[in-house]
């Protein structure tokens, strides 16, 4: 399974605001220490702030937070959130669905990785409060 860029991105904001909780952090900044779009950011931080992963501060001296601790804040469920439905190889419209056994093993197998992601916060992903990750971003 391959997550799309949207999640890929919004784990990174996540995680940059979990290593950042002394400060506000902008959409440029993150986009800046990644070397990523920020036309991109900005739709997924609009997304995570809609959803409450992480509270918007507008204003010349605004910027992004976690909406709430890191250790609060579910891996799995974020990504499930980010990804929503997903069919695998497309067994939604093919036409031997009805008659084939795959789909429901794919579903087993998306469960399983789901249940391993939702062992862990982002607290946890975070190793040394954000130390490492700040050092590799130079930041």
């Amino acid at each position: 399974m391959r997550l799309t860029r949207f999640s890929d991105y919004a784990v990174r904001v996540m995680l940059y605001l979990a290593a950042r909780t002394d400060r506000l952090c902008s959409i440029g900044e993150i986009a800046k220490a990644y070397d990523i779009s920020q036309n991109h950011l900005m739709k997924v931080a609009s997304d995570l702030a809609a959803s409450g992963y992480v509270e918007a501060v507008r204003g010349r001296n605004g910027g992004l937070r976690l909406a709430r601790p890191a250790g609060e804040i579910n891996v799995g469920r974020l990504i499930r959130h980010t990804e929503g439905a997903i069919d695998l190889v497309g067994c939604g419209d093919c036409k031997l669905r009805s008659a084939c056994g795959l789909p429901d093993p794919l579903a087993e197998a998306l469960e399983a990785f789901f249940a391993v992601l939702e062992r862990y916060t982002l607290a946890d992903v975070l190793d040394d409060k954000g130390k490492r990750l700040l050092a590799t971003l130079g930041s």
